[in-house]
């Protein structure tokens, strides 16, 4: 709960939050992640190859190295959203929510009746019943960020409507997928692609909502654009893009060397 409180507090006065992307099922990337500084880990249970067991196992390892852990789940279904709750993570990220509609049913899936429809099954989320029934009923809608994903041109249509949605704590905008939804994926910094984006942090601030940003590490560019857009935490770099960022550097030093 405590990693919970206080990465929202971040979100709302900084210093900004930065986190980072694990897409590798070797629980010891998300806790060398966190190690290193990263304020929360995102464990992508939607593109990367998680079971169950492995994503509790991330969210205990990147516990383990300081950092909140935050899962983005498969889609947005409550069946697939309440064994991950119950893994007590710091926050999930619900993906593709496109509507009030859709970010209302993403957020009854994380909550207790008679908020939500979270069924009570809670395990790690309650220590294992080292916390009280009563004390982990009344900690538990702050023990864990609701955030939704903003990634489609129908979701900053409807952006007012969504940000108004009791319980939601955040949004995090996906710039590939929205690119893809006006017909530019492949391009996340193409004007028009922006004006959705800068549409979206607009309508956050009015709502007084953090809006974050997910993008890769490999352009400072792009990097410092994001960060001028106002956005209020940032979600940049994943072991993927390291590792191969880090082979390609020393391989192209010792060829050059070499010569």
């Amino acid at each position: 709960m405590d990693k919970a409180k206080a990465l929202l507090e971040r979100f709302h006065k900084g210093p900004l939050a930065v986190g980072g992307h694990v897409f590798l099922t070797d629980p010891s990337l998300s806790e060398a992640m966190a190690c290193h500084g990263y304020d929360f880990i995102w464990i992508d249970a939607e593109h990367g190859p998680f079971d169950k067991e492995r994503i509790l196992s991330h969210i205990v390892a990147a516990n383990a190295g300081g950092a909140a852990a935050i899962v983005r789940v498969v889609t947005n279904d409550a069946a697939v959203i309440k064994p991950i709750l119950e893994m007590g993570p710091d926050g999930i990220i619900i993906p593709m929510v496109c509507s009030a509609i859709q970010a209302r049913d993403a957020i009854a899936a994380c909550l207790y009746p008679p908020k939500g429809i979270r069924g009570f099954g809670p395990r790690r989320a309650c220590r294992y019943g080292a916390i009280p029934t009563e004390t982990y009923l009344a900690e538990a809608e702050a023990s864990c960020l609701r955030i939704v994903q903003i990634e489609h041109k129908d979701a900053v249509a409807d952006i007012d409507a969504i940000l108004a949605v009791e319980g939601l704590d955040a949004v995090i905008i996906g710039p590939n997928d929205l690119s893809a939804s006006i017909g530019l994926l492949g391009a996340p910094t193409h004007p028009e692609v922006l004006k959705l984006c800068a549409t979206t942090i607009a309508r956050c601030k009015v709502a007084g909502k953090p809006c974050g940003v997910s993008i890769g590490p490999g352009d400072r560019q792009a990097i410092s654009m994001w960060l001028a857009t106002g956005v209020d935490f940032i979600s940049c770099g994943d072991d993927i893009s390291f590792l191969a960022m880090g082979a390609r550097s020393t391989l192209d030093h010792i060829r050059k060397a070499s010569k």
